[in-house]
């Protein structure tokens, strides 16, 4: 095992768990990345690993979030319990319209738009987005406050957000967050059911991608991938923690203006190596 590549791969997951919850997009970052941090492996192991290591991020909602996700907490009352049943449905309705659409086009909007052009582009407009949503928002009161609120037709709707992520660049937590906020969920909440709609979501993708790589895998492959779900989640954790602290007293003007930025930079950065 060359020690240089578990390096890269500890680093690649530092990026993916600092990224995947913020509305930053993981992918933008990790297309940027991939540009320095060069994998000695195959090109459908390279595929595969950017997606499974997902997983890893994935286990830090569970671990931060398994008491209020778990509807057979013997410590919880009936209502407790059936809320956290209540809330795996909306979430369960929320992934349908990604997983419909996701699993057919799988293949076809990796060939057609997994390119610096469509991040950079996508990176920019949704920052553009955060920032006129934010200051449309600026003084008014939401309509859904506690997660308990969100309704099951809510819940389908921010799904139906979550399929503009299916294009590179868009970030899952920025859409789903963007979408939320628009039919009325507060920043906290909007950020919590995003956190909750990813563990189908990237588990399945995970899912998804380690079935076409054919689960087999070199010893070398296994324990970069093993390195780099474990630094997903240890940053994960790191990262979760700091969004629900900041929106508590920011709003999400900060992140636009960061992907605008980003966005800027990815397409200046490739149209220069052109």
């Amino acid at each position: 095992m060359n020690a240089s590549q578990l390096f890269k791969a500890i680093v690649l997951g530092i990026i993916e768990g600092l990224t995947e919850w913020l509305p930053i997009s993981s992918t933008g970052h990790m297309i940027l990345a991939d540009e320095f941090i060069k994998l000695n492996v195959s090109a459908a192991f390279k595929e595969m690993f950017m997606v499974v290591i997902q997983l890893g991020a994935i286990m830090a909602v569970v671990v931060l979030y398994f008491s209020k996700l778990n509807p057979i907490d013997p410590k919880k009352t009936a209502e407790e319990k059936k809320d956290a049943a209540l809330l795996w449905v909306k979430v369960l309705i929320a992934c349908l319209p990604a997983a419909a659409v996701g699993i057919v086009l799988d293949d076809w909007l990796d060939a057609h738009f997994y390119n610096y052009v469509t991040v950079s582009v996508t990176l920019i407009v949704y920052g553009a987005a955060f920032i006129v949503l934010e200051n449309r928002n600026k003084g008014k009161s939401f309509e859904i406050n506690d997660i308990s609120r969100l309704t099951f037709g809510k819940a389908f709707m921010i799904g139906v957000f979550q399929l503009l992520s299916l294009i590179p660049g868009t970030s899952r937590s920025g859409a789903t967050i963007l979408g939320a906020m628009l039919i009325g969920t507060s920043r906290d909440v909007s950020a919590e059911f995003s956190f909750f709609l990813a563990i189908p979501v990237m588990f399945g993708a995970s899912l998804l991608k380690l079935a076409k790589f054919g689960f087999s895998f070199g010893s070398s492959e296994l324990a970069i991938l093993i390195a780099g779900m474990i630094t997903a989640f240890a940053i994960s954790l790191i990262s979760i923690k700091f969004l629900v602290g900041y929106i508590k007293g920011h709003d999400f003007k900060a992140f636009g203006y960061y992907r605008i930025a980003l966005g800027i930079i990815v397409l200046a950065f490739f149209l220069a190596s052109a």
